[in-house]
């Protein structure tokens, strides 16, 4: 049976809102070891760049029109990565591991850049993500499918925390209160939900003959952004880390081949469970 878009988009955004919340209340009972953070973090990385490429390219590409969507598409895809590159090099607002060993091997700086770039970073990384979510579930719309969006919000829901924690564990560090670290931790928990129904709304208004469109440019600007967001927790580890390769290898492939069997759940379903 299949569920009104704005009816999933609201549960969407409430399962977004909701672990984001816990994430980075965690911080507030220590810090995960260093291992297990980064095993997350690839198993997270695969999963983002399965769904970028798997799930919102190829409805990008469905709807920019003329001979040539693909070079069209190019563009958006890596206008979206130099903007989230410039973010993370004035902000500096990826960092996920605050463990002692991160500290003591750190190769993602210190935070001398301050709160401000953190928290800022992060929230406008909280809006694209927020714009590619509200964005797939406004295809829905166009497209019959039982949950429509169901992979970026699983790539969402699987990275909010990692952010969330960011925030309250810097301010942890830096030894804000707790009732500003609760504050700040709601306040972006806000943002992407915030974001996903503006995006899911303001798509809406547009008029029907540029709906299309607008949401091809958008969706490939989203993948861009998600790519660079992906490659930026994988390739430090890639090039620092010369022990349990193995272990982040095997994590970063079962995130990009559960993307990839999602993608597969989702046609069955657009095709009511038939296959061609």
């Amino acid at each position: 049976m299949s569920v009104s878009p704005p009816v999933l988009l609201l549960a969407y955004s409430g399962a977004v809102f909701a672990v984001s919340v816990v994430g980075g209340r965690l911080s507030e009972h220590g810090t995960m070891s260093h291992m297990s953070t980064q095993l997350v973090m690839s198993l997270v990385a695969g999963f983002i760049l399965g769904v970028a490429l798997f799930h919102l390219l190829p409805h990008s590409l469905e709807r920019i029109p003329g001979p040539d969507p693909v070079n069209a598409a190019m563009l958006w895809v890596v206008a979206g990565m130099i903007a989230m590159i410039v973010l993370l090099r004035v902000f500096q607002f990826h960092q996920h591991d605050f463990s002692d060993e991160a500290g003591a091997h750190s190769h993602r700086g210190d935070n001398s850049h301050g709160l401000f770039g953190i928290a800022l970073g992060l929230g406008i990384h909280a809006v694209t993500e927020g714009f590619a979510l509200g964005a797939s579930v406004r295809i829905g719309l166009t497209e019959e499918g039982m949950l429509p969006g169901l992979g970026v919000c699983l790539a969402i829901l699987l990275h909010k925390p990692l952010d969330a924690f960011s925030i309250t564990g810097t301010m942890k560090q830096q030894g804000k209160p707790k009732s500003a670290r609760l504050a700040a931790n709601v306040g972006y928990a806000l943002i992407c939900p915030l974001a996903a129904v503006s995006s899911y709304v303001g798509t809406g208004m547009v008029a029907a003959t540029l709906e299309g469109p607008v949401l091809g440019y958008g969706l490939a600007f989203a993948v861009g952004a998600l790519l660079c967001i992906a490659l930026s927790d994988l390739l430090p580890e890639v090039h620092f880390h010369r022990h349990d390769r193995g272990k982040l290898l095997l994590a970063l492939l079962a995130g990009v081949s559960f993307a990839y069997a999602l993608y597969f759940v989702e046609a069955l379903a657009a095709h009511g469970g038939r296959t061609h």
